[in-house]
């Protein structure tokens, strides 16, 4: 399977990325959403994806998103009240559901949680998607969120050939 673009966050220059609307109080939506529609416009500029294709997205983080959990765990111990939008945003399904609806991605969305190599991981899932025949290329999307380093994310969108 071949790369059709890839990008990363942050790149030269890149400070925070821009909020997303229904995802608050973390960078890892936004970091997410930041990544992925960078890579998709390498590839396909303002978007959407043309109709024919059916693009899937597979995102991968061992992790998820810290920042959310621990909010919530600090909110549930000390008796506060966790806001609505906490259940939306911590499923990792919402934020690769989001890229799919604003790009008009029309290929399965799996999220993983890594055994090995994240990439070799994720890739693995991608193949398994297109041999399948439900995707014709795949977003691939990872992301860690540790505490003591900055988050970064890749995305990479795979697919027949190599194309710069």
């Amino acid at each position: 399977m071949g790369v059709r673009a890839w990008a990363r966050w942050p790149e030269v220059g890149d400070g925070e990325a821009p909020g997303v609307p229904g995802f608050v109080h973390s960078g890892f939506a936004p970091m997410v959403v930041a990544v992925a529609e960078r890579c998709l416009r390498r590839r396909y500029g303002a978007g959407p994806v043309p109709a024919g294709v059916r693009t899937g997205v597979v995102l991968v983080s061992a992790s998820g998103d810290l920042v959310s959990a621990e909010h919530v765990r600090a909110t549930v111990e000390t008796g506060g009240r966790v806001g609505p939008l906490f259940f939306f945003q911590s499923v990792p399904n919402s934020v690769a559901g989001h890229i799919a609806a604003r790009w008009g991605l029309r290929g399965p969305v799996v999220c993983l949680s890594p055994t090995g190599d994240p990439y070799a991981d994720g890739a693995a899932e991608a193949d398994l998607l297109r041999y399948d025949g439900d995707a014709d290329e795949v977003l691939l999307i990872l992301i860690e969120q540790a505490p003591d380093t900055p988050t970064e994310a890749v995305a990479v969108l795979l697919g027949e050939g190599a194309q710069p």
